[in-house]
């Protein structure tokens, strides 16, 4: 009877343990299906909301006048163009109208030399008194001369002069600037060349205008006007000279020493 009771649970246990990995089996199926059911649940969701968010959209741009695209089109370029003109300089507009009428008045003069005429001439036969008048002032406003204040504010006019009289040659600093490249831009640790030498050309171009400005200087002559009815306090050129000097830095302090001299009351 042992026997037979050891063999029951034998066979009891061997039917027990199909049953258990069979069971698993169908909840991991089961597992799966149901993430499977959930993810497709998602992606309706997410379809169902993209498809409501299109109908919106239809809804809105059927809505809209027949014109709206090109409008925002146009909307779009003046916004464009404005935000371009907002980042230009402040006399853009002033500086471009400036070089279309140098422009004009190139092409005008070289058609006028092709007839063999005076661009000049003809430009001035069409101005007005009063045109001429106006621009004569505002010649002599722009140009005026202040005269000679001190020797710096001199130098600095002599200066601005010459640079304004420069021409930079563009295609040279552009090769010397793709040739040096950082270096090009010196700062405080950067060290002098002092083997670079200038072209014939720069040296040539420099004698030139020194020579120019040595002739120029020769040829200049302060005219002074001379009073015939001056009184004659000195004996030579010189001494005329000094007493223009005194009498221009302490006439002013001696003019009631003078004048009492003069008049024979002086203490």
């Amino acid at each position: 009877s042992q026997f037979i009771i050891i063999i029951i649970m034998a066979s009891a246990s061997c039917n027990t343990e199909p049953s258990s990995s069979a069971s698993a089996s169908a909840a991991e199926r089961r597992a799966r299906r149901m993430a499977k059911l959930q993810e497709l649940s998602l992606r309706r969701n997410e379809a169902r909301k993209l498809n409501h968010q299109e109908v919106v959209e239809e809804d809105r741009r059927n809505k809209l006048p027949a014109n709206f695209e090109q409008k925002r089109k146009l909307n779009h370029q003046e916004v464009v163009e404005e935000d371009r003109r907002n980042k230009l300089p402040a006399n853009f507009e002033q500086k471009r109208k400036r070089e279309e009428w140098r422009e004009e008045e190139e092409k005008k003069r070289k058609e006028a030399e092709d007839r063999g005429e005076d661009y000049d001439r003809l430009r001035m036969l069409e101005w007005t008194a009063e045109e001429v008048e106006k621009w004569e002032r505002k010649k002599k406003k722009k140009n005026a001369d202040p005269g000679f204040s001190t020797y710096e504010a001199a130098g600095l006019r002599q200066y601005q002069a010459l640079t304004k009289k420069m021409k930079p040659d563009m295609e040279h600093y552009e090769e010397q600037k793709e040739k040096l490249g950082e270096e090009f831009f010196p700062d405080m640790n950067t060290l002098v060349d002092v083997t670079r030498k200038d072209s014939e050309e720069a040296v040539d171009k420099l004698v030139a205008d020194v020579e120019k400005q040595i002739e120029k200087r020769a040829k200049f002559s302060r005219r002074r006007g001379f009073n015939d009815d001056a009184d004659i306090d000195y004996i030579n050129e010189r001494n005329m000279r000094f007493n223009k000097k005194a009498e221009r830095f302490y006439g002013k302090y001696t003019a009631e020493i003078k004048q009492n001299l003069e008049r024979g009351t002086a203490v």
